[in-house]
């Protein structure tokens, strides 16, 4: 009878990473902060994907956080460079996906990069963009990167990732998540 016990006290323990595993939307907001000076960073790498599977345009959603980029927009303070919605796997396990922004030339994007998402107790999130100048030919002349990570992002709330020069707000929700009432701003003055 206690090994039964004890098994079934590991079984609780394990079974929500067990489960955890599920579609989710995610919506990312590259943005280039104008008060910081930009670094140039070595050339994006031939495989700037990492090995991760490109964006399938099956998996791109309507955006939602237009309120934010219009924010955003209206201040010299930033530059909106890249704005994206789309659903992806999250488990256990990093899952990684590749994005490019802009027109495609001999393998390389004006913007380009990857973002790897692991769903536990929080959300863990390791982006890795870089922003390319290219000349006719589609070679690299200049590369700005954009390198952060963040382990401890709440599903479904909208967290800033500062760069420095760069940065990235980003939104990670489970498809089908509730969405929180909003108030109504004359019940919040009383």
């Amino acid at each position: 009878m206690r090994a039964i016990r004890c098994l079934t006290l590991l079984l609780t323990l394990f079974a929500p990473a067990a489960f955890a595993e599920g579609l989710y939307q995610v919506e990312m907001i590259l943005v280039r902060q104008n008060a910081v000076p930009a670094v140039t960073s070595p050339f994006a790498p031939e495989d700037w994907s990492a090995g991760a599977p490109r964006l399938d345009k099956d998996a791109e959603r309507p955006i939602a956080l237009d309120d934010e980029t219009t924010r955003l927009q209206a201040t010299a303070d930033y530059t909106v460079l890249m704005h994206k919605a789309w659903q992806q796997q999250v488990g256990s396990e990093p899952s990684r996906i590749a994005l490019g922004d802009g027109e495609e030339q001999f393998g390389h994007f004006p913007i380009e990069g990857n973002l790897s998402l692991t769903e536990g107790r929080f959300i863990a999130v390791e982006a890795n963009f870089w922003v390319n100048q290219l000349d006719g030919n589609g070679s690299v002349l200049r590369s700005e990167q954009f390198k952060q990570s963040n382990s401890n992002m709440k599903a479904g709330q909208l967290t800033f990732l500062d760069g420095g020069h760069l940065a990235v707000l980003l939104k990670v929700a489970p498809v089908g998540m509730r969405k929180l009432p909003e108030m109504d701003p004359e019940i919040m003055e009383q």
